[in-house]
């Protein structure tokens, strides 16, 4: 439901080409990256991002950056920035199967590279990412709220709570998976929810993490250990509703035990353990990407499980692809805000989302099996996938998204 009005006067800016709704680490990089590019763009967000600083402990949440996001971090000159400051590069990745034992492993030597990915803290990312926005003179208003916008001819109006008016050719909403201009614009999502929350935290263990990132799945749910920069592990533990809550409720020493029992002490005893935090897992594609003179990104668009730890990497080549296609559009002298620009963009970055959100989706299903022929057939086929070197190889250019 749209808010009333604002009685208060009207102030309205210059037009922009681009109006970014949501300043997260998407919302961030297609500001940054459309600025770069040349056109004039202003970021609106609700809450200022928390500051980083190398002092304070490493933040609970983690993203597992794959290749193509840093190429695309790289380009707007930010990654140099991320990596001098607080990384984990992984160069291996070891995933089994707690009921068959099953294993695959991924090794970065073989696809020619030196590391899979990079686990770096949501707040270093985003913390950048607006630093580096702000030295590139693009208007960040925050705190902003939309409280409406309407299409009117060639131009989208922006109605804030403030009072403020704002105008411009394409309106980019990446304001989380709750998305209120999704709902304004009418665009449906379809998906579930999982009945999990995934509990996080950072561990340390006996054994070193050996730049390898872990990933065991239980009948209950997948179990990641990421590998951080100071040689603990960022832990994400998808568990059901009721055992989320009691692993939370867990004193330290009961909490790393259930722990190094649920990752088989594949690094020796859990030694200690920071806070715990939990989230709730869901599935949300939105029926399409676009609208009149808008488009979705990141979690606005697509919200995926967790276990392959592509959430945010999709929201990126989400930013990547818009990029393209708006350059497209103005080398061909065409209006950034057509539909058939936007149309170009949702079709590909939708259908690409969906295979993959599905994907992931499946596999979660498939390691939820209990039956123990089902088990079985589960255990020939990732033995199967581990042994053929171009299935694995394509599985992992897939995830790096080449």
């Amino acid at each position: 439901m749209n808010r009333p009005m604002p009685t208060s006067p009207r102030r309205r800016g210059p037009l922009l080409d681009v109006a970014v709704v949501g300043g997260g680490m998407v919302g961030a990089a297609a500001a940054l990256a459309l600025a770069r590019a040349g056109f004039a763009v202003t970021l609106l967000e609700a809450r200022p991002p928390t500051p980083w600083r190398a002092e304070d402990e490493i933040d609970l949440r983690v993203v597992g950056l794959a290749p193509s996001s840093i190429d695309l971090l790289e380009d707007l000159g930010v990654w140099t920035s991320i990596r001098e400051s607080r990384v984990g590069p992984y160069a291996h990745m070891h995933v089994w199967d707690a009921a068959s034992g099953a294993a695959i492993d991924f090794d970065a030597a073989d696809e020619g590279r030196a590391w899979l990915g990079h686990i770096v803290e949501n707040r270093l990312v985003q913390w950048t990412l607006w630093q580096a926005l702000l030295a590139a003179g693009v208007h960040c208003r925050c705190p902003a709220e939309v409280v409406r916008h309407e299409v009117r001819a060639d131009l989208v109006h922006l109605v804030l709570a403030d009072g403020d008016e704002l105008a411009a050719r394409l309106l980019l909403v990446a304001d989380g998976a709750d998305s209120p201009l999704r709902m304004q614009a009418g665009i449906a999502v379809r998906g579930h929810d999982y009945g999990q929350r995934a509990v996080v935290a950072h561990v340390a263990t006996a054994r070193p993490h050996a730049q390898t990132a872990w990933q065991r799945f239980l009948p209950s749910g997948p179990l990641a250990l990421l590998p951080l920069d100071d040689g603990r592990s960022s832990i994400v533990w998808s568990l059901p509703e009721d055992e989320a809550a009691r692993v939370l409720a867990l004193d330290d020493a009961a909490f790393c035990h259930a722990l190094g029992v649920a990752c088989d002490f594949r690094l020796g005893p859990i030694l200690a353990t920071t806070a715990r935090a939990a989230f709730p897992l869901r599935l949300r594609l939105a029926e399409r990407y676009q609208s009149e003179r808008l488009a979705l990104l990141g979690d606005a668009a697509h919200t995926v499980h967790p276990l392959a730890g592509q959430g945010v990497n999709l929201g990126l080549r989400d930013v990547a692809e818009l990029r393209e296609v708006l350059l497209a559009a103005r080398v061909a002298g065409t209006d950034i805000g057509a539909s058939h620009v936007l149309r170009r963009y949702a079709r590909r970055r939708r259908s690409t989302d969906t295979l993959d959100a599905l994907g992931f989706d499946a596999l979660a299903r498939v390691y939820a099996w209990r039956a123990p022929p089902l088990v079985a057939a589960r255990a020939l086929g990732v033995r199967f996938i581990d042994r053929c070197l171009p299935l694995k190889r394509r599985l992992a250019a897939h995830a790096a998204g080449r």
